[in-house]
């Protein structure tokens, strides 16, 4: 089986069960447990900003050990487990550590996977196989959705724990069976890979973190969530509330914006190289002002059917552009996926806080002004995203006119001279195998399998 087979195989498992549960947590537990919104809020906030404080570090653990089909095996293992504990647990303490077992493991899945993915197909071939591997997410998404919608009369709402185990379960297998010479961790990270004795020092991470380009792609992603995490769950209350089936209309809308990511997914990943990497972002940032508005103005559900159609063009941009624009900030850095777990942790705090923003702004204004004032961050993510110059324009060149792929320090750093942190660049070694010839070269692996 071709390797980038495997990486499509788990990127459909791993779609869905990254969040554990999710929302069907708390339908679950409201009904095995008789717990109430109160309780369910309390574990499900804790164990959030719980998992976002680890989201850097479980990064770092990536760039580190430099083993990502270990991880992704170990994070799927955490997931199964804490769900498989769900089912007896009844007592706050059971939940809460169960929950956040099962969200570290959905935590660690992301630069995992993308540590793997630059690993076996390398900075060029990224943005289209990160496209490829959106894709297959949204589509493993949009089965589990589906399984559970149609299975639910028969097997109650067990059935979404028996689809996350399974699910989990051939997570496992498919990353245990992926070729370990597929992977090669200096091409991970941008060394390079026919000269082993070639050992770079690894950037600091302050350094790494702290480049200014990466500081205004994090505000930007803090606001885009902080505009978008609470819209759907205030449709559906804004339904509701107008004497519709706010439930059904939520599942559906969830189809249709998982359904519109797929192709939007592999279409933002061939024009990442093709019209540059700031556009998707753009693209993104300036199609959520539009979905606040129409969430505003429209109240037929048919009709705001199209405001779950720009979500999926958002979520679905998003999805491919920023590993992508992370990759290139910090090519060569050794520091990648550690980069890219920090930008996730600062724009899952403004996914924290958007429901309860939401919430207030639903609660003091009413609907249409709700949305109207969710529609102020999200131009203020475009305004950021303009901010942000060019990663990799068309052409395979940077802002500064070098290629995109060249490994190069963050900005601010000199190539040359010790890292201040004095680490070495171990992690860097293949996972398990050998170095130098008998490592595979670039493109060895072959043209990505399209789904």
């Amino acid at each position: 089986m071709n390797p980038t087979t495997h990486l499509a195989l788990i990127n459909v498992f791993v779609g869905d069960i990254q969040g554990g549960l999710g929302p069907f947590l708390g339908t679950w537990l409201a009904q095995a447990a008789h717990w109430g919104p109160s309780q369910v809020g309390l574990v499900t906030t804790i164990v959030g900003f719980a998992t976002l404080a680890l989201s850097g570090p479980l990064g770092a653990l990536v760039d580190r050990l430099g083993r990502p089909r270990m991880l992704i095996a170990a994070a799927c293992a955490a997931i199964l487990v804490g769900t498989l504990l769900l089912l007896p647990a009844r007592a706050f303490m059971t939940v809460l550590v169960a929950q956040f077992i099962a969200a570290a493991g959905g935590t660690l899945v992301v630069p995992a996977v993308t540590a793997l993915t630059l690993g076996m197909v390398g900075k060029q071939a990224f943005p289209k196989q990160q496209g490829r591997n959106q894709a297959w997410n949204h589509v493993g998404i949009l089965g589990a959705a589906l399984a559970i919608s149609f299975g639910t009369p028969y097997m109650g709402p067990s059935i979404a724990f028996w689809v996350l185990g399974g699910l989990s379960a051939c997570a496992i297998v498919a990353a245990l069976t992926t070729p370990g010479k597929s992977y090669n961790g200096r091409r991970a990270v941008g060394w390079k890979e026919d000269d082993p004795d070639d050992k770079p020092e690894r950037s600091a991470v302050l350094k790494v973190l702290s480049d200014r380009r990466l500081l205004i792609l994090s505000g930007a992603l803090a606001l885009f969530n902080l505009a978008n995490g609470s819209m759907l769950s205030l449709l559906g209350q804004k339904l509701v509330a107008s004497g519709q089936d706010g439930t059904g209309w939520t599942a559906r809308y969830v189809i249709v914006a998982q359904a519109v990511m797929i192709p939007v997914a592999l279409f933002a990943g061939s024009l990442a190289d093709r019209r540059g990497r700031r556009q998707l972002l753009l693209v993104a940032c300036a199609v959520l002002p539009a979905r606040a508005l129409l969430s505003a103005f429209l109240s037929d559900p048919y009709w705001l059917v199209l405001a779950e159609v720009l979500d999926g063009v958002a979520s679905g941009v998003i999805g491919v552009a920023v590993p992508v624009v992370v990759a290139d900030l910090t090519w060569g850095s050794g520091r990648t996926q550690t980069a890219l777990g920090t930008v996730a942790a600062v724009q899952g705090v403004g996914g924290a806080l958007s429901g309860w923003v939401g919430g207030l702004l639903a609660l003091h204004l009413g609907w249409t002004w709700a949305f109207l004032a969710l529609a102020v961050p999200a131009g203020l993510a475009l305004m950021m995203a303009l901010w942000l110059e060019e990663t990799c324009a068309p052409g395979g060149q940077d802002g500064a006119g070098g290629a995109c792929s060249q490994a190069k320090p963050p900005e601010g750093e000199s190539p040359e001279g010790e890292s201040p942190d004095g680490e070495s660049p171990e992690a860097g070694s293949p996972e398990g195998e050998p170095s130098g010839d008998a490592e595979p070269r670039r493109g060895e692996v072959g043209a990505p399998a399209g789904p």
